[in-house]
């Protein structure tokens, strides 16, 4: 036990190690300008795959996954994309799952809202796509961060 008066100093402790801001082009948009054109190319499509909703829609979630989980360690900017995506597509299931009930309460009035939520997923899948193919991060609106 110390005595009043004597204090037991702490070791040196390091501050929080805080990633440094990434940079800001000319549009005034954060980008990677490490990205290569592989990596460019290998984003816009994770972010493509939501057309695969069309054809499946199991495939929508599960090939941005799996296109995720084998790049996600060797470029953060694919580890960033291949995330977004994700959480992005993971919000439009939730979404859609949501608008059934409303559907069946209001007669089908409700099935309406469906029409939004299509429109909302194509324009955000054009706009990270372009971002995703100019080396910018993208972050999606009305997306819940799950990943």
């Amino acid at each position: 036990m110390t005595p009043p008066g004597d204090y037991v100093t702490m070791p040196e402790q390091t501050p929080y190690e805080q990633h440094p801001a990434p940079p800001v082009n000319e549009r005034g948009r954060a980008y990677d300008p490490d990205a290569t054109d592989d990596e460019r190319t290998y984003a816009l499509f994770m972010h493509l795959t939501l057309l695969g909703h069309v054809v499946l829609s199991l495939l929508a979630i599960i090939a941005p996954i799996i296109m995720w989980q084998i790049k996600k360690e060797q470029s953060p900017f694919l580890d960033d994309h291949g995330r977004e995506a994700v959480n992005f597509q993971l919000s439009l299931i939730i979404l859609s799952i949501l608008l059934i009930p409303i559907g069946i309460l209001t007669c089908s009035a409700g099935f309406f809202l469906y029409i939004p939520l299509y429109v909302l997923a194509l324009v955000g899948m054009i706009q990270a796509s372009i971002a995703a193919n100019r080396g910018e991060f993208y972050r999606y609106p009305m997306t819940f961060r799950f990943v």
